[in-house]
């Protein structure tokens, strides 16, 4: 199970969508290179097939990720609980330092001055995961165990 933002359920549906319509492009494109004979040494022709190949994996990805998501009902949840879409000030409590974390369900992988994103698979979403403002929670990182005290849930 996986749980997923309305936004990121829409965004990875739109993918899909793309992808399907990838489909008929890279089939026309295939049957185009095969008109042109010999498809042995023939480099579109094989080149549209990988092309299709890597396609029908990312369906098949999308298909399994969207069949398998929950889509959180955030109206349900209470404002002081940290959940999936939720924004969240953290302070380190042994430096002190703050940071803005938005516990995700779909990782974009954009770089955002603002925020880092957290899945809830990670160990700090993991943590973060139905935790309340005011808490400390305890995260065991690759360099070891980090403790944070949940400041604020801005958004």
């Amino acid at each position: 199970m996986e749980y997923l933002s309305a936004e990121e359920k829409s965004r990875l549906e739109s993918q899909l969508k793309k992808c399907d319509e990838l489909r008929r492009v890279i089939s026309k494109r295939i049957e185009t290179a095969r008109e042109m004979g010999d498809l042995r040494e023939n480099a579109e022709y094989h080149a549209a097939r990988e092309d299709q190949g890597l396609n029908e994996a990312k369906i098949r990805e999308l298909e399994h990720r969207l069949s398998n998501a929950v889509v959180a009902d955030t109206e349900t949840v209470p404002p002081d609980m940290v959940f999936v879409g939720a924004t969240v000030r953290l302070r380190n409590v042994e430096t002190g330092d703050e940071d803005l974390y938005r516990l995700v369900g779909d990782a974009t992988g954009a770089v955002d001055d603002e925020f880092i994103e957290v899945t809830p698979n990670s160990p700090l979403g993991e943590a973060l995961m139905k935790s309340h403002v005011g808490e400390v929670v305890r995260v065991n990182l690759r360099r070891g165990p980090k403790r944070f005290e949940i400041v604020e849930i801005t958004e």
